[in-house]
């Protein structure tokens, strides 16, 4: 069978299977595990526990277990709740002080949690209430959250960063770097439409409201402050040459533990039962998914379907940025359905070829496919932080929720575009910090 109708054939069973409720890392192995059954005989399935743990055998992947106890320390103490109130008591005379002061704490939320759901989580359940009270409109008030949320996939540390330059063999520290400047972006993008939104929604006067004396401004500092060393600590070690990734992430998760037992409190061995179980939970689901994926891109490569799409597309007479907006699209309605770690690790080895060929830089690539895989989070049908964001306010509709994100997803195009016109806003820290990629 030619490989591309082969190819084709592979992507609607695939759709299929995972269509049908079966996990994503199953689902992989399934289908995988057919296609070399019928195509190149039972003899292939020899190789498929070799592949699966193989995939495995990575002194990187150790990051992201460490990363996500991290979150998960930092998401089980009142810390979104203090950091939320820190930015509040600071913020309150700037005009839109309220809703700014959420989006930076779903900003730096982010950057301590690594997490879309804990953010929206964490930061929702103080800021949502606060706003509707104040008189933000509904849609402002969720959707600004639900969005906030997003940055944490895009934000260092992000495990979604760290799974992309593992499937693609990319700098994990050059990846990190290049998410900062466009997740800033994001962050003003945010802010300023929902500045106007509230401004526009004839609530104008709720923007300035509420003063705090100096020592209410300072009293809350103690407790959010050794949470940002820890992040700049981990950023300085990683950049500073000090240390690894994977050594980072393990240092700052034993100290978010440490300063959650401290600051916080968290001594009961039930706390930190919690803390270890969840995040024991989300590391094997990504890791099984991730090494599934790689008997999955190893099925692909063996019945020659990769090299066969990448040798089609190099044949195509079409300008490059016509085939950047395909695969936008393509990623777009992927994000819809599936979590942002499968996607990466479906589509990696059938993209890079492509990406390569084209002549586009796989680490600005990597920040277009992440903003890709944040609108997903906040759009139907699987839209995770909409879902979310309805069980932390269940009086507002879904879709009231729905309708205040729609903004934010424009704010999300826009920000590709610029990318796109100038890929020196995810190019250029990594270049200046690490010097130019080889």
């Amino acid at each position: 069978m030619d490989p591309l109708l082969l190819g084709g054939l592979v992507a609607l069973c695939t759709i299929a299977v995972l269509f049908s409720g079966v996990s994503v890392a199953l689902g992989l192995l399934i289908v995988s595990g057919g296609f070399l059954v019928v195509f190149d005989g039972m003899r292939s399935l020899e190789l498929m526990p070799e592949i699966f743990f193989g995939k495995l055998d990575s002194f990187a992947l150790l990051s992201i277990p460490m990363f996500i106890i991290m979150g998960a320390s930092i998401a089980s103490t009142r810390a979104g709740a203090d950091l939320y109130e820190a930015l509040e008591r600071w913020l309150t005379r700037i005009p839109g002080g309220l809703v700014i002061s959420n989006l930076g704490a779903c900003a730096l939320f982010a950057a301590m949690s690594g997490s879309s759901p804990a953010t929206c989580a964490a930061i929702g359940k103080m800021g949502i209430p606060e706003m509707r009270k104040r008189g933000y409109p509904d849609g402002v008030a969720a959707g600004s959250i639900a969005a906030g949320g997003t940055l944490g996939i895009l934000i260092p540390p992000s495990v979604t960063m760290i799974v992309y330059g593992i499937a693609t063999e990319t700098s994990i520290g050059r990846l990190f770097l290049a998410g900062v400047i466009p997740g800033l972006l994001l962050v003003a993008l945010f802010m300023a439409w929902s500045i106007y939104a509230t401004i526009r929604s004839g609530n104008a006067e709720v923007l300035v409201k509420n003063s705090y004396s100096w020592k209410q401004k300072f009293e809350i500092l103690p407790r959010v402050i050794p949470f940002l060393i820890i992040i700049l600590g981990v950023l300085y070690a990683m950049y500073g040459g000090i240390a690894t990734p994977s050594e980072t992430a393990a240092i700052g998760a034993l100290l978010c533990i440490v300063v959650a037992m401290v600051v916080y409190k968290l001594w009961s061995p039930a706390g930190l039962w919690t803390i270890l179980r969840d995040s024991t939970k989300e590391s094997v689901m990504i890791l099984f998914i991730i090494a599934a994926a790689g008997v999955f891109s190893y099925m692909l490569s063996s019945l020659f379907i990769t090299q066969s799409i990448a040798e089609w597309i190099g044949t195509l007479d079409v300008n490059r940025w016509v085939l950047m907006g395909a695969i936008n699209v393509f990623l777009l309605v992927a994000g819809f359905f599936l979590p942002p770690v499968a996607v990466i690790l479906m589509a990696a080895p059938i993209l890079m070829p492509i990406i390569s060929i084209a002549g586009f830089d796989p680490i600005w690539f990597a920040v277009v496919l992440t903003i890709n895989m944040e609108i997903g989070l906040i759009s139907p049908p699987v839209g995770l932080n909409l879902y979310v964001i309805n069980g932390i306010a269940p009086d507002i509709s879904l879709k009231t929720i729905l309708y205040g994100s729609l903004p934010f997803v424009g704010c999300m195009v826009a920000a590709i575009i610029l990318l796109c016109l100038f890929p020196g806003l995810a190019t250029w820290l990594p270049d200046y910090v690490m010097g130019t990629a080889v």
